[in-house]
């Protein structure tokens, strides 16, 4: 689609919308699918808090917010779904682009006189909890002029952005990836190059299974300025939420973070490496709900104990917290029996029995603990 083309070549908006041909299904109106989700802290794709967000770019769309619930439902295919969406955001997206070239333009940064682009902030907002955010990524998102954000910042963070501000959801789910990353790569370069301040919002650490690197390097090679904040990854702040030490003297001497996450799609993890089965070391796997009953097994094929001790947590810091311990040997059976969704976090080693919710989850045989 035309996002796959930069922005900065796009003319005002005006005429833009000679530059966009809808898909087939351009009568499909995506937020009329909308549904309202209260049970999860996170954005969800179709949310009515998302459009209600991002309502600046449906203008057309979003006349009355109230009555948009009552819409048909998308057609099956994600990718129309998606297209329609950019073509929908498109006329917006130029317009705020515009407006800050002449404000640029207004400031002198025309003719003799040249201006620097803005700067691109990669922004951790940890894993939900605003309270763990740091004080310099809140100065940051209050003071951005555009925020592009992904699924796994909590609504609770999203709160804090300024007044002034333009929300865009680039977030990715499986099954439906609202931008790719050449996309959003293109949407960050674009509005740096327009003077903007982007703050590019991600949950956990935008350098820890971020594709935060990528973004920075992209950026750097046309020469824009990168600040990275670091966030409160996952696997901190989820142990510390339940009292679990990464590393403990005598228990633990080094901690790994693995993704569980298949490039390809399907039930087998990227890799595991025979020396990830370490009863000395303490295993974290970010994204992999759907490949762990794999990845347990190969763990074990490696040597590590069926008996070490495992937790899942799902939706770790926020008040939807749920979690779920057990041994290694059970812990995919007890994952399926009590439907944890997505994000879920697993920690594999003996460290997660010095938690004091391991022994009340051992007394209590099935137990799923709920916090908060």
């Amino acid at each position: 689609m035309a996002l796959c083309t930069r922005l900065q070549s796009f003319p005002s908006s005006s005429s833009s919308s000679n530059h966009i041909r809808p898909t087939k299904a351009s009568n499909f109106h995506p937020i009329g699918s909308l549904h309202y989700n209260s049970h999860s802290p996170f954005t969800e794709k179709h949310s009515i808090e998302r459009y209600q967000r991002d309502q600046w770019l449906y203008k057309t769309q979003l006349e009355n917010i109230e009555n948009i619930a009552s819409c048909s439902s998308p057609p099956p295919d994600s990718n129309s779904v998606r297209q329609n969406e950019i073509a929908l955001q498109l006329p917006e997206l130029k317009k705020l682009l515009q407006v800050l070239r002449e404000k640029r333009e207004r400031e002198g940064c025309g003719g003799w006189k040249k201006c620097g682009p803005g700067n691109v902030f990669l922004v951790g907002t940890g894993p939900g909890d605003p309270e763990l955010l740091t004080l310099k990524a809140v100065r940051v998102i209050q003071s951005a002029d555009l925020l592009l954000y992904d699924r796994l910042v909590s609504n609770d963070v999203l709160d804090l952005v300024g007044p002034n501000a333009r929300l865009l959801y680039v977030g990715k789910t499986a099954g439906y990836h609202s931008r790719t990353q050449e996309e959003i790569h293109e949407l960050l370069l674009s509005f740096a190059e327009a003077g903007a301040t982007v703050v590019r919002l991600k949950g956990g650490d935008p350098l820890v299974f971020g594709r935060g690197g990528e973004e920075m390097d992209f950026l750097q090679q046309q020469g824009i300025h990168v600040k990275v904040i670091p966030g409160i990854t996952a696997a901190s702040g989820i142990a510390a939420e339940l009292g679990i030490p990464l590393t403990h003297r005598g228990v633990a001497n080094s901690v790994r973070f693995l993704t569980g996450h298949s490039r390809k799609g399907g039930t087998d993890p990227l890799f595991v490496a025979e020396n990830a089965a370490d009863p000395d070391s303490t295993l974290v796997i970010y994204m992999g709900l759907s490949t762990f009953p794999s990845l347990a097994l190969k763990l074990m094929h490696h040597g590590l104990p069926p008996n070490t001790p495992a937790v899942a947590v799902e939706r770790g810091t926020t008040p939807q917290q749920r979690m779920v311990f057990a041994e290694l040997k059970d812990l995919a059976n007890k994952i399926t029996t009590v439907e944890l969704v997505s994000p879920t976090l697993m920690i594999i080693g003996n460290v997660v029995a010095l938690s004091p919710l391991w022994s009340l989850s051992m007394n209590e045989a099935s137990c799923m603990v709920q916090t908060k």
